[in-house]
């Protein structure tokens, strides 16, 4: 990709993200799209958010692929790794080589080698003094995030958190957290739906992800809709 060509791509998805931020946006949708516009965007394999429930506990809320949702998962179970601590620090932590924290963190570097990744970044979802997860990129292939990837990240990464934070700033807090409950709520609504469509079309969860994350998209419906949908039968996909 070309800077230019990426450089008329990064505002392009800030311009999409700003336009979500309406009064009926969906957290889900808005964070969905960030991930995905990211692996294009940063050269990553597969991206991820962990987010802060309103029980103060660290979920996975959206991702690309099921084995970037995997070493998520394996991190929040023992509760250390680059992920975590970028949503609890509020700072970048960017591995270049995974083998460098085999020491500090060896049941991720497992996992993210069982995974094939060999390097990750995540970014904290931050603004001011609140940090609300993580935005995390996986690589393939070994390497450090370079300055301007850092710096286009966090930002994108900012406007997500404002996304979130939004309902915050205009309603009383019950509300805000009750639409971050929705949001993870909806989660569990499309892992279902995921394992629905891949049993019934014997096909893998990546593709079943695929199909349903594009039945949305062309038909301008929330993702969380499209998944009752496959659940309840009315939609073969």
């Amino acid at each position: 990709m070309t800077a230019l060509t990426r450089e008329h791509q990064l505002l392009g998805t800030f311009v999409a993200l700003a336009d979500c931020l309406v009064d009926d946006f969906d957290v889900v949708d808005v964070l969905q799209r960030l991930v995905d516009e990211c692996i294009v965007l940063f050269d990553a394999s597969a991206a991820g958010i962990l987010l802060l429930s309103p029980s103060n506990q660290l979920e996975v809320i959206v991702s690309t692929s099921e084995r970037s949702e995997l070493v998520e998962l394996m991190q929040l179970r023992v509760g250390a790794g680059p992920c975590v601590e970028a949503a609890t620090t509020g700072e970048v932590v960017s591995v270049g080589e995974i083998d460098q924290i085999a020491d500090r963190w060896p049941a991720f570097a497992a996992d993210a080698r069982a995974s094939g990744f060999s390097s990750i970044h995540a970014i904290p979802l931050r603004l001011r003094d609140s940090t609300l997860g993580s935005l995390n990129l996986f690589r393939d292939e070994p390497g450090a995030l370079n300055a301007p990837d850092a710096t286009a990240a966090q930002a994108l990464a900012d406007i997500a958190t404002i996304s979130i934070l939004q309902q915050r700033l205009v309603e009383e807090s019950e509300l805000a957290q009750a639409q971050l409950q929705r949001a993870l709520d909806s989660r569990v609504v499309i892992e279902q739906a995921k394992g629905y469509l891949a049993q019934r079309q014997g096909i893998d969860m990546d593709e079943a992800f695929a199909r349903i994350r594009g039945h949305a998209r062309s038909t301008q419906t929330r993702i969380g809709l499209v998944a009752a949908e496959v659940i309840a039968g009315r939609l073969a996909l």
